[in-house]
């Protein structure tokens, strides 16, 4: 039995859903979403609510239920919301700068690395040190951050690179004489 499946997902003041064939969408201030769901559940909206029901009792359609019900969330809080990702630079002379569509970054390679910036999600240089990833999609807001990341993880030794705000990174003691 699911407990997160359970709650009806609250449609607030402004966003509208509807549900055509195993497809819901979302439409709100910030953009629109949609979400295919498998069969196994049934999503419905009613009294300014969506709640989703499993049709059989697998196991399957009990996982299924959960996950779209949190995803359904997802859309309504980010088609009202949207969602923001930190990333900090840490290094000598590691930097961030956006120029044009394209976010450039200096992380000690012997040239700059630059990442082209998708459609839907805003990044923002709010310090050379310190990039904000926002959008209204959890998914891609999620992705395109961990893109950035990898583009120099942080070291374990002095924790040079690109990290998540507020993550800590594990250090490792150096060589000893």
């Amino acid at each position: 039995m699911s407990r997160v499946g359970k709650h009806p997902v609250a449609l607030p003041q402004g966003v509208t859903a509807e549900v055509k064939g195993h497809v819901v969408a979302v439409k709100g201030k910030l953009g629109n979403l949609s979400l295919s769901f498998p069969p196994e559940v049934e999503v419905k909206v009613a009294d300014g609510k969506i709640s989703v029901t499993p049709l059989q009792e697998t196991q399957r359609a009990r996982m299924m239920w959960g996950t779209i019900r949190n995803s359904v969330n997802n859309m309504v809080k980010g088609v009202t919301d949207g969602f923001k990702e930190s990333l900090e630079i840490e290094g000598v002379g590691f930097r961030a700068a956006v120029q044009g569509k394209e976010l450039v970054l200096q992380i000690g390679f012997s040239h700059e690395v630059k990442f082209a910036i998708p459609e839907g999600i805003t990044i923002k240089a709010e310090k050379p040190t310190l990039i904000s990833v926002t959008g209204f999609d959890r998914q891609k807001v999620g992705q395109v951050s961990a893109e950035i990341r990898a583009l120099k993880k942080p070291e374990p030794y002095k924790g040079k690179g690109i990290k998540y705000a507020g993550e800590r990174i594990r250090r490792k003691e150096g060589k000893k004489k």
